[in-house]
């Protein structure tokens, strides 16, 4: 598949949206700007990774896939939540160990990516518009099944599962029917009116509400076990309308090493935590001022430009990709 750098594009914006996030979220409660620029990244920026993964899915099917697949997933998987159980033993943290079965911190998409290669295998056979329905009525449904003891990242693997096979499904030229005028300018009004209303009148819990966004958490537990399905689905809605309106957005040039930085995605969202989570424990970051919003952007972009620098991909290559040499 030639690469298009529109969607190197949009890799390199969704893994700086990674970043940001979990650069504020700590100060998510203590501001309503922070609240509901974490609460309005958090909507579409998994979802839209997601399915950016769905697309780049079309090998499944051919030798040895599976075998192939799980050795690049599965076993930078192993690696990274065993680096990562370290770093928390070493940072003091108390649930520290969380054995093979949960991931730790961001690690889970590693799983759930595996997972949805898997999925496809029966889902693909199936029409498109039948097969996305039948992923959304599961991803809906398993919101009423608490799963969070059986490991693995299960709930967010069928919550997340239609992003990624709406991904699989889409072609080039549904991006190119997509990228218009009139689409860019409704994209941007939907935007700016739906952060507007989020900045007016929602203030996420952290601790709590985040669960709606992150697909992890049974309804039971959001207090929502009848009207969950259906704040689930509200949620698919926004995504859907936020993933249409950035790829109206998103410029489909060719901008060097910009684009250039969005093949390395992986790295960034692999090893951004090394950064992240030192930061969080001993409370580098500080937040007081609006205007330090721009403080957290440009450090946010800096930990994406250095991790997925020249060196830094050289230096991790062996654990991210099992490749000592390009």
């Amino acid at each position: 598949m030639n690469r298009m750098p529109f969607f190197d594009n949009a890799r390199l914006i969704l893994i700086f949206l990674v970043v940001f996030g979990h650069m504020i979220q700590p100060f998510a409660s203590d501001s309503q700007l922070i609240n509901s620029i974490y609460a309005f990244i958090y909507i579409f920026h998994m979802p839209m990774f997601i399915m950016l993964a769905g697309f780049f899915a079309k090998g499944i099917g051919e030798p040895k896939y599976i075998l192939n697949l799980a050795k690049k997933l599965l076993l930078p998987y192993l690696i990274f939540q065993g680096l990562y159980t370290v770093l928390y033993f070493l940072l003091g943290r108390e649930e520290w160990y969380t054995g093979i079965l949960h991931p730790q911190w961001a690690m889970w998409f590693l799983v759930s990516l595996f997972c949805w290669h898997i999925l496809l295998v029966l889902f693909k056979r199936i029409p498109a518009v039948a097969s996305i329905l039948a992923a959304v009525f599961i991803g809906l449904a398993v919101g009423y099944v608490d799963l969070s003891s059986y490991g693995l990242s299960l709930s967010r693997t069928f919550a997340f599962f239609p992003f990624f096979l709406a991904g699989y499904f889409m072609t080039k030229e549904h991006v190119k029917l997509i990228k218009t005028r009139s689409l860019s300018i409704a994209g941007i009004i939907f935007m700016m009116a739906l952060f507007t209303f989020i900045y007016l009148f929602i203030n996420v819990d952290v601790t709590l509400d985040t669960g709606w966004l992150s697909g992890a958490v049974a309804y039971r537990r959001l207090e929502a076990e009848i009207s969950g399905g259906l704040m689930r689905l509200i949620i698919y809605i926004l995504a859907a309308l936020l993933i249409i309106s950035m790829i109206a957005l998103i410029p489909s040039g060719d901008f060097g090493w910009l684009t250039k930085m969005g093949e390395k995605t992986l790295y960034v969202y692999l090893l951004h935590g090394f950064i992240i989570q030192p930061f969080r424990e001993f409370e580098i970051l500080w937040y007081n001022h609006w205007y330090e919003t721009f403080w957290f952007v440009l450090l946010s972009a800096l930990v994406v430009i250095v991790l997925s620098s020249r060196p830094a991909v050289a230096l991790t290559r062996p654990l991210v990709e099992l490749k000592w040499k390009k």
